[in-house]
């Protein structure tokens, strides 16, 4: 008896979860959207998919071509701005423009995209350069760009998206990328308390692995090769040319394994932006599922072992 009623219970549960996350907001076509990172992935993506649902998309690309491509792909409603998220200057006179745009409307949603992805080695191998390359894009421009729409996006009681990652829950891997999608948590997370009182909600979304420009083998392989060519002498020593050729050989696997179906973020993105309940952290990707945030709950012991399992031994390292 106990047994039936618990999966009654359970069922009954799922339903109205279901239910909940089913509704859509109305009049969609009347709501702004401004998306950074559009010239490709998963920017590019969101901005084809929500201007196909009638909404009125502001993507901000970084090249003039990236631009360009896009607005032969969408509809005459799209428009399209020339954005570097690491420029001050330019990340204000966007914000100017945008205001100009949607005017007493505000501005419904912002998507901070924007990423950059250099050097997956270790910590020592790299320089304070490399950490600022990714640190500048993926959390200061991100910052940035936040704040300079942030009335646009009260005036509207809007929702802010942004885009953090898998490995913004569990630092797997040396370098600027975990640390920039770690403050991406930490900055939507105050962000999200400090607006509660403005009706506007911030959702983060923690991808696991997919493939995407910016995590391409061919130029990762390479920035990781110019590190390591950079790297001291010595440092190479303690390393050894043996744990060098299996981090190769691990971005490889880990490009190989990386999921091609960019809309399973996109679609999170849509429902950040035009449910009426949003969630407000999205993990799209089974390696997010069943290995980033499952490893990312456990105690430090046993989540230092697993992610260590099967890392190459240094040279010189302790035995």
């Amino acid at each position: 008896m106990w047994l039936s009623l618990l999966v009654v219970v359970l069922v009954l549960l799922f339903l109205y979860r279901w239910y909940r996350q089913s509704q859509i907001l109305e009049n969609l076509s009347d709501k702004y959207v401004f998306i950074t990172g559009c010239d490709s992935g998963f920017g590019n993506l969101l901005a084809r998919q929500l201007d196909r649902r009638g909404m009125r998309v502001l993507a901000a690309c970084l090249t003039e071509k990236g631009a360009e491509d896009l607005k032969q792909e969408t509809s005459s409603r799209l428009q399209t701005v020339i954005l570097d998220v690491t420029d001050n200057k330019n990340v204000s006179s966007v914000a100017k423009k945008v205001s100009g745009i949607v005017g007493q409307a505000g501005l419904w949603g912002l998507v901070n995209n924007a990423g950059y992805l250099y050097g997956l080695t270790p910590n020592e191998w790299q320089r304070k350069e490399d950490f600022a390359k990714i640190l500048d894009v993926n959390i200061l421009g991100l910052v940035d760009v936040t704040l300079n729409l942030l009335p646009l996006i009260r005036k509207a009681r809007g929702r802010v998206v942004n885009v953090s990652s898998s490995a913004g829950r569990l630092s797997v891997i040396g370098g600027g990328y975990c640390i920039s999608k770690f403050g991406v948590q930490a900055f939507s997370d105050s962000l999200r308390r400090e607006m509660r009182d403005f009706g506007v909600q911030v959702s983060i979304i923690e991808p696991g692995a997919f493939t995407t420009n910016i995590c391409a083998f061919e130029p990762q392989m390479k920035a990781t090769k110019h590190i390591w060519e950079k790297t001291p002498a010595e440092i190479k020593e303690s390393y050894g040319e043996e744990y060098f050729q299996h981090s190769v050989k691990s971005l490889k696997k880990l490009v190989e394994l990386s999921s091609t179906k960019l809309s399973r973020v996109t679609d999170c993105m849509e429902h950040a932006l035009t449910a009426v309940y949003p969630w407000t952290r999205y993990s799209p990707g089974w390696d997010a599922k069943l290995y980033y945030l499952p490893v990312s709950y456990l105690p430090t012991v046993i989540s230092d072992y697993v992610v260590c399992y099967s890392a190459p031994k240094p040279a010189q390292g302790v035995m």
